[in-house]
């Protein structure tokens, strides 16, 4: 018997076998969760791409239900989720790992991102965690948990990491009341912010210039791994984390506590 014995859920925005949520999905799937994932979808008449690289972590974990969605479109939200009506009945678990600004606006200085560019950025980083815990809602009749993934540039200036970290600040938020809203539901909601690894989405932000200066900080003096931040998005959607909501789950070594340089400077 695992954690997720008997349990169904869904996990959004696994982009291939690097990202956060493919930690996530191999914890869950070896703790004994049945699992959808959803992808971004490929553009109409044009090579797979997208599927080909979800595949990749699907196919090793027995994964069949895999659905193009595109979370800044609510009709394909509301057709996706009716379709994970379809294969699973009810679900117990929402995880929700999917950021995107246009790269001009990441890149730029904060003061420099385009109108468009922010809206953007919000839309896909921030409102599709919201819309998508609304339509996963009807789903959770027993109530469930979700789970977004987010970064310490939201709480303190990271430098590289601009806009990207006003859409996390966003997102922790939001976070904090959607578990306000769902609480009387049983629908507990909390976030994991993980420290930088090496993923397609970090490398938009320049995440491999921080693994040495994260190493070097962080008080257990090395960088996190994927499998550790699975682990913990599993204890967040987990019974043993069932008076657990509204929480932001540090997962990066204890970065986040150190209010100096400490040994990157002392050694």
């Amino acid at each position: 018997m695992g954690l997720f014995t008997g349990k169904k859920g869904i996990i959004m925005g696994v982009a291939n076998e690097h990202s956060l949520a493919a930690g996530v999905a191999e914890f869950l799937k070896k703790e004994g969760a049945e699992i959808g994932f959803s992808h971004l979808p490929d553009k109409e008449g044009g090579p797979a791409k997208m599927l080909r690289r979800v595949m990749r972590v699907a196919e090793p974990l027995g994964i069949t239900f895999v659905r193009p969605c595109d979370v800044a479109n609510d009709a394909d939200i509301a057709r996706f989720f009716g379709e994970v009506r379809e294969q699973f009945g009810s679900i117990d678990f929402l995880v929700h790992s999917i950021a995107f600004a246009p790269l001009d606006d990441i890149r730029c200085a904060t003061i420099d991102a385009s109108r468009a560019g922010f809206l953007t950025a919000m839309d896909i980083s921030v409102y599709s965690f919201i819309a998508c815990a609304r339509a996963a809602v009807p789903l959770m009749d027993k109530g469930g948990a979700m789970t977004t993934m987010t970064y310490y540039g939201g709480e303190r200036v990271v430098g590289g990491y601009n806009l990207m970290g006003v859409c996390k600040a966003a997102l922790e938020s939001a976070t904090k009341y959607l578990a306000w809203d769902l609480g009387p539901k049983g629908i507990r909601v909390n976030a994991v912010s993980a420290g930088p690894v090496k993923t397609l989405a970090s490398s938009a932000v320049g995440a491999g210039d921080m693994l040495h200066l994260y190493s070097a900080m962080a008080p257990m003096a090395r960088n996190i791994t994927n499998e550790e931040v699975g682990r913990s998005a599993g204890f967040l959607l987990s019974d043993m984390a069932s008076a657990t909501t509204g929480e932001i789950l540090h997962v990066d070594c204890g970065y986040h506590v150190m209010g100096s340089p400490g040994r990157a400077v002392l050694t």
